[in-house]
């Protein structure tokens, strides 16, 4: 923190706070509440024969001697028969049903009864464990929702600070321009990056683009500022906050190539590219089960959740574990898809894998290929899921060509990872689109048959601005 600058605490910060401990503890109190029912209890056991006696034995001759003088045993013969269809299903074993007929007068019709008693007892089990997994899965949703606005809490109190020095400087030169300014924030980031908010308007009927104001602000602040994100281009009448951040050591271009199973134009993995805060962009694949157009309509669902976490400011691995639960969650049956996320420091040249169930990602230096794998299971499986997360650091000039499992399939099992490496090192393109357009078109030529499976190649490029 430079001389004059003092940090700043705001009050909403606090309330945030109690706001995540609120979540928190509804997160605890729905886990804290009753759990998945592996048997049945005595109350549902005995209603299953209070529903037998009064539908089969009520009119039966011997009710009296069956219920009363001999309680005991015709409750054993059912426990016996309940028993004996956990076990082997509805058609039992030889020897209980030899037992139950020479016990009972009306044997079918109490199997029968029984049967329906028991069945109708497991449906009610069946759902109250899927209310418990569903109530689980909103208090892990709670929990990390907790969790992302705690640490947004905090980072924005650390971040935020005062320099009334500047302020002043920065508001006597964008008046010379016609600028009126309401207010300026100032943010520094955990590794020093600046961050201005600047609120303004023109005093007079004329314009300025945002990128001239940006250049006035960086050049008072001796500091190479950009605009940031999406905002707009020219300043009016109306006020309007610009975002003007230190402009990052790296930018990225990517290129990607796929066709479907058999040649298919329908292909059933998805990619996107998208701006996250702090000056990271990041990359992501997503391969939904099985191929064509639910395989797409999988894959296009997640990567459409995916985007819309993100852009509210979740974290990646948050993000990911949401959507999972989400998935989980909806559906009695089984959709998985996978996850597959390169994340760019383009301030440092960082580059953060996330995998989930993903293929293989490669790295492609100047001298050699690096292969990175992931043992982790695909989202939509398990309510929670182990999220794998490699960290490596670029250089100008990289590449990371991030691949679905129908590329790796077309090869053969054993020199799936030589070949791949063989073929990204081969290639000469400097372009992301013409190298996984390359890629692609040597594994077809490789395979020598119409795709088995969706193919996708996604290449991302980075270089250094300074030399750009």
């Amino acid at each position: 923190m430079e001389e004059g600058q003092v940090l700043h605490t705001s009050p909403y910060v606090a309330q945030i706070e109690k706001f995540a401990d609120s979540l928190k503890q509804l997160s605890k109190t729905f886990l804290q509440m009753e759990g998945k029912k592996k048997s049945f209890s005595r109350e549902e056991i005995d209603n299953m024969f209070v529903h037998v006696r009064d539908k089969v034995c009520a009119n039966c001759e011997k009710n009296e001697w069956c219920w009363k003088e001999n309680f005991v045993r015709t409750y054993q013969m059912g426990y016996e028969i309940l028993s004996a269809v956990d076990r082997y299903g509805n058609e039992l074993n030889t020897e209980t049903k030899r037992k139950l007929q020479q016990y009972c007068v009306m044997a079918p019709v109490f199997l029968r009864e029984m049967l329906e008693a028991f069945q109708g007892a497991r449906l009610n089990m069946m759902w109250e464990n899927r209310m418990v997994l569903s109530r689980e899965g909103c208090a892990i949703q709670l929990d990390a929702f907790a969790e992302m606005i705690r640490s947004t809490a905090k980072e924005m109190e650390d971040s935020m600070f005062t320099d009334e020095r500047m302020e002043k400087k920065i508001i006597a030169v964008l008046k010379k321009r016609g600028v009126r300014v309401l207010h300026i924030n100032f943010f520094m980031s955990k590794d020093g990056k600046y961050e201005v908010h600047v609120t303004a308007r023109m005093l007079q009927e004329q314009c300025i683009t945002v990128k001239q104001l940006v250049k006035e602000i960086s050049r008072v602040m001796g500091r190479r500022l950009v605009p940031g994100g999406n905002q707009a281009q020219v300043l009016g009448r109306e006020y309007l906050s610009i975002v003007c951040m230190e402009g990052p050591s790296f930018y990225t271009l990517q290129g990607v190539a796929r066709i479907g199973k058999g040649s298919s134009q329908i292909c059933g993995d998805n990619f996107m590219m998208i701006d996250l805060p702090g000056g990271r962009r990041g990359a992501a694949l997503s391969d939904g089960m099985g191929s064509g157009e639910k395989a797409c309509r999988e894959s296009t669902l997640v990567i459409e959740l995916l985007e819309e976490l993100l852009e509210a400011g979740f974290p990646e691995k948050t993000a990911i574990q949401m959507i999972n639960t989400t998935l989980v969650m909806g559906r009695e049956e089984i959709h998985y898809s996978t996850i597959d996320m390169s994340i760019f420091d383009l301030y440092t040249g960082k580059l953060e894998l996330l995998k989930a169930g993903a293929s293989s990602t490669f790295i492609r230096k100047r001298d050699r290929v690096e292969h990175i794998c992931s043992t982790s299971l695909p989202i939509g499986v398990l309510h929670k899921i182990e999220i794998d997360s490699v960290e490596r650091q670029l250089e100008s000039g990289d590449y990371v060509i991030m691949v679905t499992d129908g590329i790796m399939d077309a090869l053969p099992v054993g020199e799936q990872d030589i070949i791949m490496e063989t073929i990204i090192k081969g290639t000469w393109m400097v372009n992301p689109k013409e190298m996984a357009e390359h890629i692609l078109q040597q594994i077809l030529n490789w395979s020598k048959e119409p795709p088995q499976d969706d193919m996708t190649v996604l290449v991302i490029g980075i270089w250094d601005t300074v030399r750009a």
